[in-house]
């Protein structure tokens, strides 16, 4: 571990950048499940052709202090490469995964303005809507795993990373498959709100059945088998004579999978309420957050 003042003070920033783009995150999950995402209009970066809108609807709002705190996260995500390469030496893993963070929160900036240009929004029922979607809920999963990946290097002062056993390359695909399916089907419960989960089912099934209903049904699947996958992975974790650390990494990951399968049941049962998409979604932030953690733990050397 490392005894130097400065990657400390470097780590604490960085823990701090992680935690604002998981509020930006949720926000933006509440941009679409709310219907705002249009609250600017088609216009980016402008609000309505306005740097600031007046007199802004609700959904205006919404949308607007999505733009603003989006804003901050990539200027603390720069401040955050600055800060590596001041206070960190040459070489060291988190300089590089401070500017793989700044990379993916750009292209993260990109993807959100192709969302309001392309109207990518509100009611639009489009599969390239949910192609676009999935490609952004995958670079935000990147994203976070690269920020906490930098906030946990800096604990060393002089991290080496070994080969990824095979088993967590599959983990990370699992959630990233878990998480790319629930987006689409969150767009499905926005465009398609069912009043009964019979009427859902039924919608579903049915056989003029819209293309986003039928993929709604991917994402039970998907989490399913990721779930008992890391289940499985998690166990093996905590019941192996690795570092405390590891052990209470592989023990959040078995919770945080028991915890998260029962929240995707209620939201199945209660019509996905905005709330519940949004508990849903940070519980999937942190599964993944810890996932990355316990990799890191099994697989970093200090020399």
């Amino acid at each position: 571990m490392t005894t130097n003042p400065a990657a400390r003070r470097f780590s604490l920033y960085a823990w701090g950048v992680v935690a604002w783009n998981l509020f930006v995150i949720v926000w933006g999950a509440a941009v679409r499940a709310t219907g705002s995402g249009a609250g600017c209009g088609s216009h980016w970066p402008l609000c309505n052709g306005a740097v600031v809108p007046r007199a802004p609807e609700i959904a205006t709002i919404i949308e607007f202090t999505h733009r603003i705190t989006s804003g901050f996260a990539l200027i603390a995500v720069a401040v955050l490469v600055y800060l590596a390469w001041k206070w960190l030496p040459k070489g060291h893993l988190a300089r590089r995964a401070s500017l793989i963070s700044l990379i993916l929160i750009v292209i993260e900036a990109l993807l959100g303005a192709g969302l309001v240009l392309l109207e990518y929004v509100e009611q639009n029922k489009s599969l390239g809507r949910a192609a676009y979607l999935s490609a952004h809920l995958a670079n935000t999963l990147l994203l976070v795993g690269a920020l906490v990946s930098t906030a946990w290097f800096a604990r060393y002062a002089a991290p080496r990373l070994k080969p990824i056993a095979a088993r967590w390359k599959w983990a990370l695909a699992a959630v990233i498959a878990a998480g790319v399916t629930g987006a689409v089907a969150a767009l499905g419960d926005t465009v398609f709100p069912a009043t009964s989960m019979a009427d859902g089912i039924k919608a579903e099934f049915a056989a003029d059945a819209h293309a986003l209903l039928r993929l709604r049904l991917f994402h039970p699947v998907a989490a399913v088998l990721a779930g008992g996958f890391l289940l499985f992975t998690g166990l093996q974790v905590f019941r192996a004579g690795g570092s405390a650390r590891a052990k209470a990494g592989g023990r959040a990951i078995v919770w945080l999978v028991v915890i998260q399968t029962a929240a995707g049941v209620v939201n199945v049962l209660l019509l996905a309420p905005v709330w519940l998409q949004l508990l849903h979604l940070f519980l999937a932030n942190a599964l993944w957050m810890i996932l990355v953690i316990t990799i890191l733990e099994e697989h970093l050397t200090d020399k």
